[in-house]
C-alpha cells in the first residue's frame, strides 16, 4: 500500500487502515512501542500536534516507513495566481 498523504488527517486515515488491516485494536497495535490508546485514537484522527517521535513509534508498530521525496512537477493555475 503506497499513499499520498499531505495532512494530519489523511495521515490518521491511512494508520487506521493499515491497523485494520492487520486485525489489530489500538490497545494492541500501541502496546509494543508504549502508545495508549487514547493517544493512538488522537492520531488516527487526524490530531494536528503528534510528536514526530510518537508518530515513528505509531509507524513501526505498523510496519510502515515514511519517505520524504521532492513533490512531481505539475503545471498549476494556482502557482500562477500567487
Amino acid at each position: 500500500m503506497e499513499q499520498l498523504v499531505y495532512s494530519p488527517e489523511l495521515l490518521g486515515k491511512v494508520i487506521k487502515r493499515q491497523r485494520k488491516s492487520k486485525k489489530l485494536s489500538q490497545t494492541v497495535a500501541g502496546s509494543p512501542v508504549k502508545i495508549e490508546q487514547s493517544t493512538f485514537s488522537s492520531i488516527e484522527q487526524g490530531a494536528p500536534g503528534t510528536r514526530l517521535e510518537t508518530l515513528f513509534r505509531v509507524l513501526a508498530a505498523l510496519d510502515l516507513e515514511m519517505i520524504i521525496r521532492p513533490k512531481k512537477a505539475v503545471k498549476s493555475k494556482w502557482k500562477e495566481e500567487w
